[in-house]
């Protein structure tokens, strides 16, 4: 059964919440606090968490929604969860490079490659 919240719809499957972004571009600051505030309940509503990000959705991501997502990742890791992404552009993903996140996070191509995986 899927959560839908503001920003974001959460289905569990297989012992991994699996978030899918409803906002194709994830740019404002305000946006940013909010999907991180969902996603922060969400992990703190769990004693451990896996958790699969799923980009398919989003076209654009600032920066400071990757901060965002380091302060998830850190959070995630506190439970001894896991986070893994995936279905992140070509473009989107280049920032990742650049930016080295893509040492940092687990990503994959597709969301069915990231749930075996887990």
């Amino acid at each position: 059964m899927a959560d839908e919240k503001a920003h974001l719809t959460v289905v569990e499957q297989g012992g991994v919440n699996i978030v899918k972004f409803s906002d194709h571009k994830i740019l404002e600051e305000l946006s940013i606090c909010e999907i991180e505030e969902e996603l922060l309940r969400l992990v703190d509503s769990r004693s451990t968490i896996n958790l699969l990000l799923n980009f398919q959705n989003v076209e654009h991501l600032s920066s400071a929604a990757l901060g965002m997502l380091i302060k998830l990742k850190e959070q995630v890791s506190k439970k001894s969860g896991r986070l893994k992404l995936s279905d992140i552009r070509p473009q989107i993903y280049q920032v990742f490079k650049i930016t080295q996140l893509n040492k940092l996070f687990d990503i994959h191509p597709l969301a069915a490659d990231a749930l075996k995986s887990f």
